[in-house]
């Protein structure tokens, strides 16, 4: 009896902590947190994260990198999503994109800052490390890899950018990645 009741309290959990929002209606909006690159000339490197969807968020995030170089008048966003690959695309990502935007109504927040000076090669480097991820076709959201997989890719590979990524980043220790 109490087995049963305990599974019944975790699944009416579980369903409560579901958003009642669609995602595909879920805010993609900037949240206004990485500097306008209009008036920001100099060279910006962020990594961000925000909790995953719907009840995966309750204990893990989603993160990504957005970078401009020095004079650049818009960001790059490099990160990994994987609904891609079900379409039979790879699942990274490098595209000019808004850099702070909403993770589908979940805010961001900026886990890493890199400005000015020496940016611009650490941009280079982690350009690098994306175009080489050794995963660009698969994704797994337990154990990986998954997103997390790809941010900390980038981080081992870009040891200047000194990432350490939260606890929550699941996946960020896929195959031996730190």
């Amino acid at each position: 009896m109490r087995v049963r009741l305990a599974l019944l309290c975790i699944a009416l959990l579980l369903l409560s902590c579901s958003s009642n929002q669609d995602w595909r209606t879920a805010s993609r909006e900037s949240a206004g947190i990485a500097p306008d690159p209009a008036q920001t000339p100099e060279a910006v490197l962020h990594v961000y994260g925000a909790d995953a969807w719907g009840w995966r968020g309750w204990f893990a995030i989603h993160t990504w990198v957005a970078a401009k170089r020095t004079g650049e008048d818009s960001y790059t966003v490099y990160d990994v999503v994987g609904w891609r690959a079900s379409r039979g695309n790879p699942v990274v990502r490098i595209a000019k994109d808004a850099p702070d935007r909403y993770w589908y109504g979940a805010t961001p927040r900026l886990l890493k800052e890199l400005k000015g000076p020496g940016v611009d090669a650490v941009i280079d480097d982690v350009e690098r490390a994306a175009r080489n991820y050794p995963w660009p076709k698969e994704y797994k959201a337990f154990p990986g890899p998954n997103s997390n997989t790809f941010v900390a890719w980038i981080g081992q590979q870009v040891p200047q950018l000194e990432l350490d990524l939260p606890f929550s980043a699941i996946g960020k220790g896929y195959s031996g990645l730190n």
